[in-house]
């Protein structure tokens, strides 16, 4: 009788164990999940290459324009002197669709700028982003026709790393 006791007592501890290691393992579970990026970021996603269009200029620009994508780390790069990393949120529901970028590093020439918050409206279509910035708090264009400026952008392919030993001479 004593011994039933004991197996009772040591299966309603191992039961416990149990229940709590499943319940800790969730938590460790739910903390070590990943939130999937939303559809219209995703589409965003990669680096694109293009140019500035000014809407008054006779010639459009031949400077290119390069912008990383990852997660919600937006990367815009022209040159040594002007580039700026940036967090980048969409707000929902806005039509066109629009991206929030606050400034975390730039040049020293433009270290004013770390912390302020650019718009955009942006579109996706046919491989071709196209984005018009705006000064917040203003209000954003109402359409690229009407923005002032609007960068034009192809989705660029990383390059291929080759696996072929290199070619001895």
């Amino acid at each position: 009788m004593n011994s039933f006791r004991h197996i009772i007592a040591l299966a309603c501890l191992i039961a416990s164990f149990r229940t709590h290691a499943g319940e800790q393992l969730a938590a460790n579970l739910k903390c070590a999940v990943i939130p999937p990026i939303a559809a219209e970021l995703q589409l965003l996603q990669g680096t694109w290459e293009g140019v500035r269009e000014e809407a008054d200029a006779v010639e459009k620009s031949t400077e290119k324009i390069t912008i990383t994508i990852t997660g919600s780390s937006f990367h815009f790069h022209r040159d040594t002197n002007f580039w700026f990393e940036t967090t980048i949120t969409l707000p929902p529901g806005t039509d066109p669709k629009q991206l929030h970028a606050t400034i975390r590093n730039c040049p020293p020439a433009q270290a004013d700028s770390i912390g302020k918050v650019v718009g955009a409206i942006f579109k996706v279509d046919n491989g071709t982003l196209t984005l018009a910035d705006y000064v917040l708090p203003g209000e954003p264009p109402k359409s690229f026709a009407a923005a002032m400026s609007r960068y034009v952008m192809k989705k660029i392919q990383p390059a291929k790393k080759s696996t072929a030993p290199p070619a001895t001479q």
